[in-house]
């Protein structure tokens, strides 16, 4: 391997000083957190390190670009039930499998994306795909409704649609949670097949 494709493959370093602001090494330059919400759009990896300390803070930027935005108004992606459930998830004992859970479901959501995104290139006379569209569409909402009632039995919510309590219906099982994701991933895999 090339030191050109070593380099092309390595992050971009981000140093975050006292005074807040980002320095991008790449560019020698101020960068704001607009400049780095862009980049992720672009495709582009950086790691974000604390100047000081040479700490990895890469999480707490990502999650502060979420937060602004949430906070501009315009499109809101993350629904308020999400985020309540996403709380409850912390310090729980199924913790653990969330994070790899919403890596492998927001993948899912990506391909589908680009697949919509096909469709709607190969339109002929730019007529829009209804058809296609439609049916991915169907497909992501069978595929988080499924998510969703995973964790149902041991997360229920009321006649109401009140949001988890805190405490879980019943201590869940290995056995009944790993069958659980098994069924989720041959769901998931069968809807990749009909595509």
């Amino acid at each position: 391997m090339s030191d050109a494709q070593i380099t092309a493959q390595a992050p971009i370093t981000i140093k975050k000083y006292a005074n807040r602001r980002l320095y991008n090494t790449a560019t020698s330059s101020y960068v704001t957190l607009d400049h780095l919400a862009q980049m992720v759009k672009e495709g582009a990896d950086f790691v974000v390190y604390d100047a000081k300390t040479g700490e990895d803070i890469t999480r707490s930027v990502l999650t502060q670009i979420i937060v602004e935005e949430e906070s501009k108004g315009g499109q809101n992606l993350l629904p308020i039930s999400f985020l309540r459930q996403l709380i409850g998830f912390y310090g729980d004992s199924l913790g653990g499998l969330v994070p790899r859970y919403l890596e492998y479901s927001m993948s899912a959501f990506s391909r589908n994306e680009q697949q919509m995104r096909q469709y709607m290139q190969n339109a002929l006379d730019g007529l829009f795909p209804f058809k296609p569209f439609e049916e991915v569409s169907k497909q992501n909402a069978a595929f988080f409704e499924s998510a969703l009632k995973m964790f149902a039995p041991f997360y229920p919510q009321g006649d109401t649609g009140a949001v988890w309590s805190g405490q879980p219906a019943e201590e869940p099982r290995l056995e009944d949670l790993q069958a659980k994701i098994d069924q989720l991933q041959s769901q998931i895999e069968g809807l990749s097949k009909k595509k």
